[in-house]
Protein backbone atom coordinates (compact mmCIF):
# COMPACT_ATOMS: atom_id res chain seq x y z
CA UNK A 1 0.00 0.00 0.00
CA UNK A 2 2.82 2.39 0.87
CA UNK A 3 4.49 1.94 -2.51
CA UNK A 4 1.15 2.63 -4.24
CA UNK A 5 0.71 5.87 -2.27
CA UNK A 6 4.27 6.89 -3.07
CA UNK A 7 3.75 6.36 -6.79
CA UNK A 8 0.52 8.32 -6.68
CA UNK A 9 2.15 11.16 -4.76
CA UNK A 10 4.99 11.42 -7.27
CA UNK A 11 2.60 11.48 -10.24
CA UNK A 12 0.58 14.30 -8.65
CA UNK A 13 3.75 16.24 -7.92
CA UNK A 14 4.23 16.66 -11.67
CA UNK A 15 1.95 18.86 -13.76
CA UNK A 16 -0.44 17.21 -16.17
CA UNK A 17 1.34 16.21 -19.35
CA UNK A 18 4.75 17.26 -18.01
CA UNK A 19 7.93 15.61 -19.18
CA UNK A 20 10.02 17.26 -16.43
CA UNK A 21 12.51 14.93 -14.80
CA UNK A 22 11.99 14.07 -11.14
CA UNK A 23 15.13 14.50 -9.06
CA UNK A 24 16.29 11.37 -7.29
CA UNK A 25 15.27 12.71 -3.89
CA UNK A 26 11.83 14.02 -4.88
CA UNK A 27 9.81 10.81 -4.22
CA UNK A 28 11.25 10.62 -0.69
CA UNK A 29 10.48 14.33 -0.13
CA UNK A 30 6.85 13.81 -1.17
CA UNK A 31 6.48 10.78 1.10
CA UNK A 32 8.10 12.53 4.06
CA UNK A 33 5.74 15.51 3.58
CA UNK A 34 2.62 13.43 4.07
CA UNK A 35 0.95 14.26 7.37
CA UNK A 36 2.97 17.42 7.97
CA UNK A 37 1.54 20.87 8.69
CA UNK A 38 2.89 23.89 6.78
CA UNK A 39 2.51 27.26 8.48
CA UNK A 40 2.42 29.54 5.45
CA UNK A 41 3.07 33.14 6.47
CA UNK A 42 1.53 35.33 3.79
CA UNK A 43 -0.13 38.71 3.50
CA UNK A 44 -3.79 38.41 4.42
CA UNK A 45 -5.14 41.81 3.48
CA UNK A 46 -7.14 40.90 0.38
CA UNK A 47 -10.02 38.44 0.11
CA UNK A 48 -9.01 37.15 -3.35
CA UNK A 49 -5.54 36.34 -2.06
CA UNK A 50 -6.93 34.54 0.97
CA UNK A 51 -9.45 32.60 -1.13
CA UNK A 52 -6.74 31.41 -3.52
CA UNK A 53 -4.56 30.21 -0.65
CA UNK A 54 -7.61 28.48 0.83
CA UNK A 55 -8.17 26.68 -2.48
CA UNK A 56 -4.51 25.62 -2.58
CA UNK A 57 -4.80 24.33 0.99
CA UNK A 58 -7.65 22.07 -0.05
CA UNK A 59 -5.66 20.78 -3.01
CA UNK A 60 -2.50 19.90 -1.10
CA UNK A 61 -4.50 18.24 1.65
CA UNK A 62 -6.33 16.05 -0.87
CA UNK A 63 -3.28 15.22 -2.97
CA UNK A 64 -0.47 15.01 -0.43
CA UNK A 65 -2.06 14.85 3.02
CA UNK A 66 -0.52 18.22 3.94
CA UNK A 67 -2.31 20.62 6.27
CA UNK A 68 -1.60 24.11 4.88
CA UNK A 69 -2.32 26.82 7.48
CA UNK A 70 -2.42 30.41 6.24
CA UNK A 71 -0.86 32.66 8.90
CA UNK A 72 -2.24 36.00 7.77
CA UNK A 73 0.20 38.89 7.94
CA UNK A 74 -0.36 42.60 7.79
CA UNK A 75 3.24 42.97 6.65
CA UNK A 76 5.84 40.38 5.66
CA UNK A 77 8.24 42.01 8.11
CA UNK A 78 6.22 40.35 10.88
CA UNK A 79 7.40 36.91 9.76
CA UNK A 80 10.94 38.17 9.22
CA UNK A 81 11.03 39.52 12.78
CA UNK A 82 9.74 36.20 14.09
CA UNK A 83 12.52 34.25 12.38
CA UNK A 84 15.15 36.73 13.60
CA UNK A 85 13.83 36.49 17.16
CA UNK A 86 13.89 32.68 17.06
CA UNK A 87 17.51 32.72 15.92
CA UNK A 88 18.43 35.10 18.72
CA UNK A 89 16.61 32.83 21.17
CA UNK A 90 18.55 29.76 20.07
CA UNK A 91 15.65 28.08 18.24
CA UNK A 92 17.43 26.37 15.36
CA UNK A 93 15.04 23.52 14.54
CA UNK A 94 11.52 24.23 15.77
CA UNK A 95 10.61 27.45 14.00
CA UNK A 96 7.02 28.65 13.81
CA UNK A 97 7.34 29.63 10.13
CA UNK A 98 7.56 26.94 7.45
CA UNK A 99 7.00 28.99 4.31
CA UNK A 100 6.99 32.76 3.66
CA UNK A 101 5.58 34.76 0.78
CA UNK A 102 8.49 37.13 0.34
CA UNK A 103 10.58 39.30 -1.94
CA UNK A 104 12.68 42.43 -2.01
CA UNK A 105 14.21 43.83 1.14
CA UNK A 106 12.68 41.10 3.34
CA UNK A 107 14.42 38.40 1.33
CA UNK A 108 17.67 40.36 1.32
CA UNK A 109 17.51 40.76 5.11
CA UNK A 110 17.04 37.04 5.77
CA UNK A 111 19.60 35.99 3.18
CA UNK A 112 22.28 38.35 4.47
CA UNK A 113 21.68 37.12 8.02
CA UNK A 114 21.94 33.46 6.98
CA UNK A 115 18.38 32.74 8.10
CA UNK A 116 17.13 30.94 5.00
CA UNK A 117 17.17 27.23 4.23
CA UNK A 118 18.71 26.21 0.96
CA UNK A 119 19.47 25.89 -1.81
CA UNK A 120 16.36 23.78 -2.42
CA UNK A 121 14.49 25.19 -5.42
CA UNK A 122 16.35 23.01 -7.92
CA UNK A 123 14.68 19.97 -6.35
CA UNK A 124 11.20 21.09 -7.48
CA UNK A 125 10.07 19.28 -10.64
CA UNK A 126 7.95 22.26 -11.72
CA UNK A 127 10.72 24.83 -11.40
CA UNK A 128 12.01 23.91 -14.85
CA UNK A 129 8.72 25.19 -16.30
CA UNK A 130 9.83 28.73 -15.46
CA UNK A 131 12.74 28.34 -17.92
CA UNK A 132 15.16 29.82 -15.36
CA UNK A 133 18.15 29.88 -17.71
CA UNK A 134 16.32 32.32 -20.00
CA UNK A 135 14.25 34.09 -17.35
CA UNK A 136 16.45 36.06 -14.90
CA UNK A 137 13.35 37.40 -13.14
CA UNK A 138 12.95 34.04 -11.36
CA UNK A 139 16.58 33.84 -10.24
CA UNK A 140 17.10 37.41 -8.96
CA UNK A 141 15.02 39.32 -6.43
CA UNK A 142 15.30 43.14 -6.56
CA UNK A 143 18.72 42.51 -8.24
CA UNK A 144 19.82 40.15 -5.41
CA UNK A 145 20.69 36.62 -6.64
CA UNK A 146 18.25 34.04 -5.29
CA UNK A 147 20.77 31.19 -5.34
CA UNK A 148 18.09 28.52 -4.92
CA UNK A 149 16.80 29.89 -1.61
CA UNK A 150 13.33 30.91 -2.77
CA UNK A 151 10.92 29.62 -5.40
CA UNK A 152 9.03 31.98 -7.73
CA UNK A 153 5.29 32.00 -7.23
CA UNK A 154 3.70 34.76 -9.24
CA UNK A 155 4.27 38.07 -10.97
CA UNK A 156 2.71 41.45 -10.39
CA UNK A 157 2.95 44.78 -12.18
CA UNK A 158 1.78 48.27 -11.39
CA UNK A 159 -1.28 49.43 -13.32
CA UNK A 160 -3.02 52.78 -13.01
CA UNK A 161 -6.79 53.07 -13.27
CA UNK A 162 -9.20 55.93 -13.76
CA UNK A 163 -12.92 56.62 -13.91
CA UNK A 164 -13.85 57.74 -17.43
CA UNK A 165 -16.98 59.45 -16.10
CA UNK A 166 -14.83 61.74 -13.94
CA UNK A 167 -11.73 62.32 -16.05
CA UNK A 168 -10.91 61.71 -19.69
CA UNK A 169 -7.19 62.51 -19.80
CA UNK A 170 -5.32 60.16 -17.43
CA UNK A 171 -1.61 60.95 -17.10
CA UNK A 172 0.94 58.78 -18.87
CA UNK A 173 4.00 59.78 -16.83
CA UNK A 174 4.97 61.29 -13.49
CA UNK A 175 5.39 64.84 -14.88
CA UNK A 176 1.96 64.49 -16.46
CA UNK A 177 0.59 63.20 -13.14
CA UNK A 178 1.72 66.39 -11.44
CA UNK A 179 -0.02 68.51 -14.08
CA UNK A 180 -3.13 66.33 -13.86
CA UNK A 181 -3.27 66.61 -10.06
CA UNK A 182 -2.97 70.39 -10.25
CA UNK A 183 -5.94 70.43 -12.61
CA UNK A 184 -7.91 67.84 -10.59
CA UNK A 185 -7.12 68.62 -6.92
CA UNK A 186 -8.03 65.99 -4.35
CA UNK A 187 -8.69 63.23 -6.90
CA UNK A 188 -5.48 61.20 -6.50
CA UNK A 189 -3.50 59.78 -3.59
CA UNK A 190 -1.15 56.94 -2.68
CA UNK A 191 -0.81 54.74 0.43
CA UNK A 192 1.50 55.98 3.15
CA UNK A 193 4.95 54.35 3.11
CA UNK A 194 6.19 51.94 4.40
CA UNK A 195 3.04 50.21 3.10
CA UNK A 196 4.44 48.39 0.05
CA UNK A 197 2.14 50.00 -2.53
CA UNK A 198 3.05 53.47 -1.27
CA UNK A 199 6.75 52.62 -1.39
CA UNK A 200 6.27 51.30 -4.91
CA UNK A 201 4.86 54.68 -5.94
CA UNK A 202 8.03 56.33 -4.62
CA UNK A 203 10.18 53.92 -6.63
CA UNK A 204 8.12 54.37 -9.80
CA UNK A 205 8.43 58.16 -9.53
CA UNK A 206 12.14 58.01 -8.68
CA UNK A 207 12.97 55.77 -11.63
CA UNK A 208 11.26 58.21 -13.99
CA UNK A 209 12.54 61.43 -12.49
CA UNK A 210 16.12 60.84 -11.36
CA UNK A 211 19.00 61.74 -13.59
CA UNK A 212 21.05 58.81 -12.29
CA UNK A 213 18.91 55.74 -12.84
CA UNK A 214 21.87 53.35 -12.93
CA UNK A 215 22.57 54.08 -9.26
CA UNK A 216 19.22 52.54 -8.31
CA UNK A 217 20.38 49.09 -9.38
CA UNK A 218 23.30 48.93 -6.99
CA UNK A 219 23.44 49.15 -3.17
CA UNK A 220 22.16 52.47 -1.88
CA UNK A 221 25.32 52.85 0.23
CA UNK A 222 27.33 53.19 -2.97
CA UNK A 223 25.21 56.08 -4.29
CA UNK A 224 24.87 59.75 -3.50
CA UNK A 225 21.40 59.34 -1.98
CA UNK A 226 20.63 63.03 -1.68
CA UNK A 227 21.58 63.80 -5.27
CA UNK A 228 19.82 60.78 -6.75
CA UNK A 229 16.56 61.36 -4.85
CA UNK A 230 16.39 65.17 -4.99
CA UNK A 231 14.07 65.14 -8.06
CA UNK A 232 11.68 62.80 -6.21
CA UNK A 233 11.30 65.07 -3.20
CA UNK A 234 10.87 68.12 -5.43
CA UNK A 235 8.11 66.25 -7.30
CA UNK A 236 6.34 65.19 -4.08
CA UNK A 237 6.63 68.65 -2.55
CA UNK A 238 4.71 69.99 -5.55
CA UNK A 239 2.28 67.06 -5.73
CA UNK A 240 1.16 66.77 -2.10
CA UNK A 241 -0.88 69.97 -1.85
CA UNK A 242 -3.07 68.63 -4.67
CA UNK A 243 -3.63 65.13 -3.28
CA UNK A 244 -6.72 63.80 -1.52
CA UNK A 245 -7.12 65.72 1.75
CA UNK A 246 -4.10 67.79 0.68
CA UNK A 247 -1.85 64.92 1.87
CA UNK A 248 -2.85 65.51 5.50
CA UNK A 249 -3.97 61.87 5.41
CA UNK A 250 -3.05 58.96 3.18
CA UNK A 251 -4.97 55.74 2.43
CA UNK A 252 -3.81 52.75 4.48
CA UNK A 253 -3.31 50.34 1.59
CA UNK A 254 -4.46 49.27 -1.86
CA UNK A 255 -7.96 48.17 -0.80
CA UNK A 256 -8.48 51.54 0.91
CA UNK A 257 -7.39 53.28 -2.27
CA UNK A 258 -9.87 51.17 -4.24
CA UNK A 259 -12.68 52.03 -1.85
CA UNK A 260 -12.01 55.75 -2.34
CA UNK A 261 -12.30 55.18 -6.09
CA UNK A 262 -15.51 53.23 -5.60
CA UNK A 263 -16.97 56.03 -3.48
CA UNK A 264 -16.12 58.61 -6.14
CA UNK A 265 -13.66 60.50 -3.93
CA UNK A 266 -10.82 59.72 -6.33
CA UNK A 267 -10.86 59.54 -10.11
CA UNK A 268 -7.33 58.11 -10.48
CA UNK A 269 -5.54 55.37 -8.53
CA UNK A 270 -3.14 52.47 -9.04
CA UNK A 271 -2.63 48.84 -8.06
CA UNK A 272 0.05 46.16 -8.13
CA UNK A 273 -2.47 43.59 -9.36
CA UNK A 274 -3.53 43.91 -13.03
CA UNK A 275 -6.71 41.93 -12.38
CA UNK A 276 -7.80 44.03 -9.40
CA UNK A 277 -9.88 46.45 -11.44
CA UNK A 278 -11.80 43.84 -13.49
CA UNK A 279 -12.50 41.84 -10.33
CA UNK A 280 -13.68 44.94 -8.49
CA UNK A 281 -15.97 45.90 -11.37
CA UNK A 282 -17.42 42.39 -11.42
CA UNK A 283 -18.00 42.58 -7.65
CA UNK A 284 -19.60 46.05 -7.92
CA UNK A 285 -16.78 47.59 -5.89
CA UNK A 286 -15.89 49.86 -8.80
CA UNK A 287 -18.21 51.32 -11.46
CA UNK A 288 -18.08 49.95 -15.03
CA UNK A 289 -16.65 53.29 -16.17
CA UNK A 290 -13.26 52.46 -14.63
CA UNK A 291 -10.40 51.46 -16.96
CA UNK A 292 -6.83 50.40 -16.15
CA UNK A 293 -3.68 51.19 -18.12
CA UNK A 294 0.12 51.20 -17.97
CA UNK A 295 2.21 54.37 -18.03
CA UNK A 296 3.82 55.26 -21.35
CA UNK A 297 7.31 54.23 -20.26
CA UNK A 298 6.13 51.07 -18.51
CA UNK A 299 5.65 50.32 -14.82
CA UNK A 300 7.42 48.43 -12.07
CA UNK A 301 6.90 44.70 -12.07
CA UNK A 302 8.36 42.01 -9.86
CA UNK A 303 8.19 38.36 -8.94
CA UNK A 304 6.84 37.10 -5.63
CA UNK A 305 8.73 34.21 -4.10
CA UNK A 306 8.35 31.51 -1.46
CA UNK A 307 11.17 30.98 1.04
CA UNK A 308 11.78 28.43 3.79
CA UNK A 309 13.42 29.70 7.00
CA UNK A 310 16.57 27.96 8.23
CA UNK A 311 14.75 26.50 11.25
CA UNK A 312 11.44 25.50 9.64
CA UNK A 313 10.04 22.31 11.15
CA UNK A 314 8.37 21.00 8.01
CA UNK A 315 10.77 21.63 5.15
CA UNK A 316 9.68 18.66 3.02
CA UNK A 317 6.03 19.68 3.08
CA UNK A 318 6.98 23.30 2.37
CA UNK A 319 8.81 22.13 -0.78
CA UNK A 320 5.80 20.11 -1.92
CA UNK A 321 3.50 23.09 -1.41
CA UNK A 322 5.86 25.34 -3.36
CA UNK A 323 6.03 22.80 -6.18
CA UNK A 324 2.23 22.57 -6.32
CA UNK A 325 1.93 26.35 -6.48
CA UNK A 326 4.26 26.22 -9.51
CA UNK A 327 2.09 23.69 -11.33
CA UNK A 328 0.23 24.90 -14.45
CA UNK A 329 -3.07 24.08 -12.74
CA UNK A 330 -2.33 26.26 -9.71
CA UNK A 331 -0.75 29.01 -11.78
CA UNK A 332 -3.75 29.20 -14.11
CA UNK A 333 -6.14 29.17 -11.17
CA UNK A 334 -4.31 32.08 -9.53
CA UNK A 335 -4.17 34.04 -12.79
CA UNK A 336 -7.92 33.76 -13.40
CA UNK A 337 -9.34 37.25 -12.75
CA UNK A 338 -12.23 35.81 -10.77
CA UNK A 339 -9.77 34.20 -8.36
CA UNK A 340 -6.80 36.52 -7.95
CA UNK A 341 -5.22 37.68 -11.20
CA UNK A 342 -1.67 36.84 -10.07
CA UNK A 343 0.37 36.64 -13.30
CA UNK A 344 2.08 33.32 -13.98
CA UNK A 345 5.84 32.84 -13.68
CA UNK A 346 5.74 29.88 -16.07
CA UNK A 347 7.18 30.06 -19.57
CA UNK A 348 4.58 29.13 -22.18
CA UNK A 349 7.41 27.65 -24.27
CA UNK A 350 7.93 25.02 -21.56
CA UNK A 351 4.30 23.87 -21.50
CA UNK A 352 2.59 21.24 -23.60
CA UNK A 353 -0.66 21.90 -25.45
CA UNK A 354 -2.87 20.77 -22.58
CA UNK A 355 -1.08 23.03 -20.10
CA UNK A 356 -1.12 26.03 -22.45
CA UNK A 357 -4.86 25.57 -22.92
CA UNK A 358 -5.38 26.34 -19.22
CA UNK A 359 -4.04 29.85 -19.82
CA UNK A 360 -5.56 30.35 -23.25
CA UNK A 361 -8.99 29.76 -21.73
CA UNK A 362 -8.61 32.61 -19.23
CA UNK A 363 -11.01 35.50 -19.87
CA UNK A 364 -10.10 39.12 -20.61
CA UNK A 365 -12.64 40.91 -18.42
CA UNK A 366 -13.89 44.47 -18.60
CA UNK A 367 -11.58 47.21 -17.37
CA UNK A 368 -8.36 45.20 -17.68
CA UNK A 369 -5.09 45.83 -19.47
CA UNK A 370 -3.90 43.92 -22.51
CA UNK A 371 -1.02 41.40 -22.42
CA UNK A 372 0.91 43.74 -24.73
CA UNK A 373 0.71 46.55 -22.18
CA UNK A 374 2.05 44.25 -19.49
CA UNK A 375 5.20 43.63 -21.54
CA UNK A 376 6.37 47.12 -20.54
CA UNK A 377 8.02 46.07 -17.29
CA UNK A 378 10.38 48.31 -15.33
CA UNK A 379 12.84 46.45 -13.10
CA UNK A 380 12.76 46.94 -9.34
CA UNK A 381 15.69 48.88 -7.82
CA UNK A 382 18.18 47.14 -5.53
CA UNK A 383 16.49 45.98 -2.33
CA UNK A 384 18.54 48.35 -0.15
CA UNK A 385 16.76 51.40 -1.62
CA UNK A 386 13.46 50.43 -0.01
CA UNK A 387 14.31 51.19 3.61
CA UNK A 388 16.31 54.27 2.65
CA UNK A 389 13.38 55.73 0.70
CA UNK A 390 10.86 54.90 3.41
CA UNK A 391 13.01 56.46 6.13
CA UNK A 392 13.57 59.63 4.11
CA UNK A 393 9.87 59.90 3.26
CA UNK A 394 8.82 59.53 6.89
CA UNK A 395 11.32 62.17 7.97
CA UNK A 396 9.95 64.64 5.42
CA UNK A 397 6.23 63.94 5.47
CA UNK A 398 5.13 61.87 8.47
CA UNK A 399 4.10 65.01 10.36
CA UNK A 400 1.58 65.90 7.66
Amino acid sequence: MKSTLLALSVSLALPLGSHAAVSDEWPAIVEQARGQTVYFNAWGGESNTNNTIRWAAGQVEERYGIDLVHVKLGDTAEAVSRVVAEKQGGNTSEGAVDLIWINGENFATLKEAGLLFGPWVGQLPNFSLTDPEKNPAVTTDFTVPVEGMEAPWGKAQVVFYYDKSLTDNPPGSMPELLEWAQENPGEFSYPKPPQYLGTTFLKQALIELTGDGDALYGPVAEADFEAVTAPLWNFLDQLHPHLWRSARNFPDNGPALRRLMGDGELSLAFSFWPAEVPAAIANNELPPTVESYVLDGGTIGNVSFLAIPFNAQHKSAAKVVANFLLSPEAQAYAQHPDNWGFLTVLSMDQLDAEQKALFEALPSPKGGVTPAELQQVVEEPHASWVEALETAWLERYSGN
